[in-house]
């Protein structure tokens, strides 16, 4: 139980991180001519974690215009995997916490 609790965490904190990385790539190329805006979907997996699926998105764009980065989704999305990573953090805390707990109940 506390070990699946364990890996789900851990892999909402990696889907989070992954999805936060695909923002900050966007927002740091936002001025770049051409630039083609990356978008992060999330999964759920087959053992009930969470895994996150990088793509770009669907248009094309001729290397003289300007980026398709919308800053302003980017940045609410920002804070959205910010508080996903802080969540699944404090589950991963909480489970370790329960561990101890337990390990120190036993001995």
């Amino acid at each position: 139980m506390l070990s699946s609790i364990l890996s789900n965490g851990l892999s909402g904190m990696r889907a989070n991180q992954t999805a936060l990385d695909v923002s900050s790539h966007n927002v740091a190329n936002a001025e770049t001519q051409g630039f083609i805006p990356q978008q992060a979907e999330f999964q759920e997996a087959s053992n009930g974690g969470v895994t996150v699926s990088v793509s770009q998105q669907g248009f094309k764009m001729a290397a003289q215009e300007a980026s398709g980065t919308d800053l302003t989704k980017e940045i609410v999305q920002s804070i959205q995997y910010q508080a996903g990573f802080d969540i699944n953090a404090k589950m991963v805390k909480t489970a370790d916490e329960l561990l101890g707990t337990l390990i120190n109940t036993k001995a």
